[in-house]
């Protein structure tokens, strides 16, 4: 789990661990979490989200990024909370979010689910706190200065 503020490198971080677990013969899935409960919505309505689930068992890690921006939609929490339970002691996942877990109150709809959702993912978790400077902001300041220098007198 990689928490900190937007452009921390949370992503970038996952995303080597991931090429080192490739390197090492392992299945990895990397997706933003919307997209996959975007998949797992349809799925349940499709009722098919049991099958749905089982597929994503062949990947020995599957990556959550940027999980903080699903928002409280019963619907999308929901499928998002039994990927989290379906996962649990069975396989690997990862989370980047830039919401401590004392905000995913806006994620989740409920705090009995979020109690629930948090409970599992600490279990096992090793937790990340990425601080500094957002990179794209320092990047953003850098070329700014280069192109509007000072003016001389």
């Amino acid at each position: 789990m990689l928490f900190g503020k937007s452009g921390t490198g949370k992503s970038h971080a996952v995303a080597a661990i991931c090429h080192a677990l490739i390197d090492a013969g392992k299945r990895v899935l990397f997706t933003r979490t919307i997209d996959i409960v975007q998949r797992l919505q349809i799925a349940r309505r499709d009722l098919t989200l049991i099958g749905a689930l089982e597929k994503f068992d062949k990947f020995d890690l599957v990556v959550l990024d940027d999980l903080s921006y699903v928002r409280k939609d019963q619907a999308e929490t929901s499928v998002l909370f039994e990927l989290i339970a379906h996962r649990y002691e069975r396989h690997s996942i990862a989370i980047t979010a830039n919401q401590a877990f004392s905000a995913w109150n806006s994620v989740f709809p409920d705090a009995a689910t979020t109690a629930a959702a948090v409970d599992r993912l600490v279990h096992h978790a090793t937790i990340i706190e990425m601080k500094g400077e957002s990179y794209r902001e320092r990047s953003a300041a850098r070329r700014a200065a280069k192109e509007d220098p000072p003016a001389s007198a």
